[in-house]
């Protein structure tokens, strides 16, 4: 390992895409809203995010995503390009929750709240040794007094690529979606396609 790790995180489960390039002991951010496209604004923005820095793809030593909560198309878009960069260039790829990168520097125990849809809302508790189950509130139910909320999408991300640069030399899983609740999606209405013989 190299004193200080090239790392370049990135997260798509917000209307946003967001990434983070952490060189030299410093994080450079760098946010562009959106509320669909990230699909094919991703790969692009990352090169020019490299390329704004001197750096290539093959001067990285490992990539960090967000990994959700949050939208599910989102969130499947960050997880797939990092595990085909990961595959690709050799190198490791960690997955981040939003509940890690809200509470990134708190101490523990804290609980982080995450906002849902329909006045819902994502929550977990992070103790000292881990963390419990995710679980999604509804506007009824009774949220911690003192939660941890999201930060500011540009803290977000350097908090995802500060914890991925803590992990990538241990992290032996690859990176997974955090899903707390179903897909709002639901099957087509029309029709199948007629098959001709």
């Amino acid at each position: 390992m190299r004193p200080d790790p090239i790392l370049l995180a990135f997260d798509t489960s917000a209307a946003h895409c967001a990434a983070a390039l952490l060189c030299a002991g410093k994080i450079h951010t760098r946010i562009d809203e959106m509320a669909r496209g990230q699909a094919e604004h991703l790969m692009p923005m990352l090169e020019e995010v490299l390329a704004a820095h001197g750096l290539a793809w093959r001067d990285l030593d490992a990539i960090g995503v967000g990994t959700g909560p949050g939208n599910f198309t989102g969130i499947r878009i960050s997880v797939a390009a990092a595990r085909g960069l990961a595959l690709g260039l050799g190198i490791p790829a960690v997955g981040v929750s939003n509940f890690d990168a809200a509470a990134y520097g708190l101490p523990r125990p804290v609980d982080v709240l995450i906002p849902a849809p329909r006045d819902q809302a994502y929550a977990q508790r992070l103790t000292e040794t881990g963390a419990e189950a995710p679980r999604l509130l509804t506007p009824e139910d009774a949220r911690p007094e003192v939660p941890a909320l999201p930060r500011p999408a540009r803290e977000m991300i350097a908090n995802i690529a500060w914890i991925a640069s803590e992990r990538y030399e241990t992290e032996a899983t690859r990176p997974a979606p955090l899903y707390v609740r179903a897909a709002d999606a639901a099957p087509s209405r029309d029709a199948p396609p007629v098959i001709l013989p």
